[in-house]
């Protein structure tokens, strides 16, 4: 089917702002979500409940953070091809939930650059969790919906006003364009700080 609905989002930001409306339409169309840390404190916080990554994988948040979304569980359910038998057989033996939408905003390295914060501190703001869900997301366009950046918050805003949710093909490949354009330009500029230590 070239439209698909969105039943279940992982939502994991570093900025928050502009995501309260299109969490409140999300909640309002029955969409579930899923988050981790201040993400998922933030969207509690606005009295829309929010499941735990952590209760999905089964694992915590560990190594101080840099490990919460890099599972099984997660990246089964944003690539699982929902056309493939096989794939739809997989998700069901290992219990692995159908994500059909995923907001990222990717930590800032390039103002952490700018700040003049030290190399530890840098290296830190290097994205790799969010990075991955968004490959993963794009990737696997025909079925998940990304919004790599707070950039593309206002075309989801857009969506969810006019056609509820749901997304064309056409719609999530434009998504997906803008996913790798995002992911190439973050991937470019921790290039360029490595190639100028």
């Amino acid at each position: 089917m070239e439209t698909k609905s969105m039943k279940r989002a992982l939502v994991s930001v570093f900025h928050k702002d502009g995501l309260d409306e299109i969490l409140r339409k999300l909640h309002a169309q029955g969409v579930e979500l899923l988050s981790t840390g201040g993400t998922q404190a933030f969207i509690e916080s606005l009295g829309i409940p929010c499941q735990k990554v952590e209760d999905v994988t089964g694992y915590p948040s560990i190594l101080g953070g840099r490990v919460k979304t890099l599972h099984p569980k997660v990246f089964g359910g944003i690539l699982g091809r929902r056309e493939l038998e096989g794939d739809r057989q997989e998700m069901a033996k290992y219990e692995i939930p159908e994500i059909d939408l995923v907001i990222v905003d990717l930590y800032p390295f390039e103002d952490t650059v700018k700040s003049g914060a030290s190399e530890a501190d840098i290296i830190e703001k290097i994205d790799i969790g969010g990075i991955s869900l968004i490959r993963a997301a794009a990737k696997n366009f025909k079925d998940v919906v990304i919004v790599p950046s707070k950039a593309q918050y206002g075309k989801l805003n857009e969506i969810l006003s006019e056609q509820g949710a749901e997304t064309t093909l056409e719609q999530r490949r434009w998504f997906a364009t803008q996913a790798f354009g995002v992911s190439s330009h973050y991937d470019t500029a921790i290039h360029a700080w490595f190639a100028n230590c």
